[in-house]
């Protein structure tokens, strides 16, 4: 049944069902299994840290992740949950019909049911479940470090566009949008450093090329999205945005300022650095 996404979808290459704790359930075929623990742990680890950062998206009651998506030049992640604790990831080539891709990713999930449900083994208290908010509440209480005048015109310019958040190659943040207070920064360039991580040692299964070029990673909620995007050097950016944002326009604003803003050669600690 997982293997009706590769014989049904042109350009799709994997797919591969696991547990949240990284456990393979199953795959289809042509994966070495070390190639298919390698993405069960990657895929485990990024939608953990995806959901981690649902606060940073906006505030709402109903933080539900959807999907994350991982850009490569040569091909495509995508990550969907499968009923409780099991995830569905699929690779394809730079030029699948993602709405295709989609579409039999969750049909498959619809199919499979309760088989691809795995129950936790351990309870890790979902702050869903035990009612606490793990919001960073000084968002918007005043910025603690350095805002960026071209981010902060690049979040004017888009409807719906809300934060960005520049990082250097060791994580750390350079600058931000207006409004970003330092807790917020740091939390945020901790996952965002992990998501990038998890993102690249993707490639291998998206398009066969250990070293091809990551170019974004795309996460999903119901009310809100995060970009996390290539910015040179090994520099990357963070974004968010709410859910009616023209997404394709957000990013294409984002990327015009990236010259700009790593070029400035920004130095450690300048930033979110103390006073």
């Amino acid at each position: 049944m997982v293997q009706d996404i590769v014989d049904n979808v042109p350009r799709a290459r994997h797919a591969v069902v696991l547990s949240a704790d990284g456990i393979t359930r199953g795959a289809t075929n042509g994966l070495a299994p070390e190639d298919v623990r390698t993405i069960s742990a990657a895929m485990a680890g990024m939608q953990s840290l995806s959901r981690a950062t649902a606060h940073f998206a906006g505030p709402s009651q109903d933080r539900q992740w959807s999907q994350t998506i991982i850009e490569f030049a040569h091909g495509w992640v995508f990550l969907i949950g499968a009923g409780q604790g099991a995830y569905l990831a699929a690779a394809a080539e730079s030029d699948v019909d993602m709405q295709q891709i989609s579409f039999r990713m969750h049909r498959l999930v619809a199919r499979l049911g309760n088989n691809l449900t795995a129950a936790p083994r351990v309870n890790a208290g979902d702050p869903a479940r035990t009612g606490r908010d793990t919001s960073v509440r000084d968002e918007g209480a005043g910025t603690a470090g350095f805002a960026l005048a071209e981010l902060d015109e690049a979040i004017a310019s888009v409807h719906g566009a809300r934060h960005a958040l520049l990082l250097g190659a060791d994580g750390l943040p350079r600058g931000a949008s207006a409004g970003i207070g330092r807790d917020l920064a740091d939390t945020i360039s901790a996952a965002m450093t992990g998501i990038h991580a998890y993102s690249r040692a993707t490639a291998p299964f998206a398009s066969g090329l250990q070293d091809d070029e990551w170019r974004q990673t795309v996460i999903e909620f119901q009310h809100g999205w995060i970009f996390l995007i290539a910015a040179g050097e090994g520099a990357f950016l963070a974004a968010a945005a709410e859910p009616d944002c023209d997404i394709e326009e957000f990013t294409s604003s984002l990327s015009d300022v990236i010259p700009t803003l790593t070029a400035r050669q920004v130095p450690q600690g300048g930033v979110f650095g103390d006073a």
